[in-house]
């Protein structure tokens, strides 16, 4: 079989990480024990993730006339991602301020250059979009510039796959068109909330909802109409790390691993979920490969270092 080909249309960020003792207080000043820098932003992570795992890969996005926005395309393009839809502007690379403290992980943005990538910036690479076995979006760009990708992809049967983190307006714009939405425990509970005019966005009836519950694995909910195929196979291969209930919805456990650094680890599960799904694996296979390539992300400090190949996933 060929390699998938997916093309993500996202962010890139450089990311300054500083590890902190704890959370910092109102008014307190408080030093870092650690800092470094990385490349990252939830799109560039993807795309990184998806060509490690052996897709052909495709960014589309926006970094500026800088030295942090040439750092960034030289990480994609020695992954052997094609950055010919990475356009620079006159506006400075988008930036991630990463604080791991021994319990969680906080993250500001900036997005800087993401900003610009507007709908007239996904038609040229429209033809790549039309080609490819999926697309894979998240929430930062604009809603403008995530809902084109996602008709051009509805429009030649391109499997869409939406992470809508953070989230925010291009999850209303883009849930009507997504086959895969892949959210976390809070953006779970932001699909049941109204918006500000009080309608609740609504999935296709065929589409898919996974959940990501960090060391419990992934919860899956797929629609009545799904296929008894994309349930897990009753067999010795696999019998402990995934399980339906009757109503159809698949639990599927993740390996036991030492958290270093939480950082890109949804970023990793979207990108291997897109391409286990690209490639014509089940659900519940996705969902597999999924889980191993989080928990191997945490393992690791930083975004992109943070991202395994399959050989480490089979290792």
């Amino acid at each position: 079989m060929s390699a998938p080909k997916i093309v993500v249309v996202g962010s890139l960020n450089a990311d300054v990480t500083l590890w902190v003792p704890r959370r910092p207080s109102p008014d307190e000043t408080m030093h870092a024990e650690r800092i470094a820098w990385f490349r990252g932003g939830k799109g560039a992570n993807q795309a990184v993730a998806a060509a490690r795992l052996g897709a052909r890969v495709v960014m589309v996005g926006r970094i500026g006339d800088d030295e942090q926005g040439r750092w960034l395309r030289s990480g994609l393009e020695a992954e052997g991602i094609d950055c010919q839809h990475v356009a620079s502007v006159d506006v400075p690379t988008g930036l991630a301020v990463i604080t791991v403290d021994p319990d969680d992980v906080s993250i500001v943005v900036a997005a800087g250059a993401n900003a610009s990538l507007d709908a007239r910036g996904v038609q040229a690479p429209a033809d790549e979009i039309a080609a490819a076995d999926a697309l894979l979006l998240q929430g930062e760009v604009s809603a403008a510039a995530a809902r084109a990708a996602a008709e051009i992809a509805r429009e030649h049967g391109t499997f869409v796959v939406l992470n809508p983190a953070p989230y925010n307006d291009v999850a209303p714009a883009v849930l009507p068109l997504a086959d895969i939405v892949i959210v976390n425990r809070a953006e779970a509970e932001q699909l049941r909330h109204p918006d500000a005019d009080g309608s609740v966005p609504e999935l296709r009836p065929e589409a898919v909802l996974v959940e990501t519950r960090g060391a419990a694995g992934c919860v899956i909910q797929q629609p009545q109409t799904a296929d008894p195929a994309q349930q897990p196979p009753d067999s010795p291969a696999a019998p402990t790390d995934a399980a339906a209930n009757a109503d159809g919805e698949i639990t599927v456990a993740a390996p036991r691993v030492a958290v270093v650094d939480a950082t890109a680890a949804g970023d990793a599960f979207a990108g291997a979920f897109a391409v286990g799904m690209a490639s014509g694996a089940t659900v519940a296979e996705a969902a597999r490969l999924a889980v191993r390539a989080g928990a191997w992300a945490v393992t690791v400090a930083g975004a992109q270092p943070s991202l395994p190949t399959m050989a480490q996933l089979r290792g």
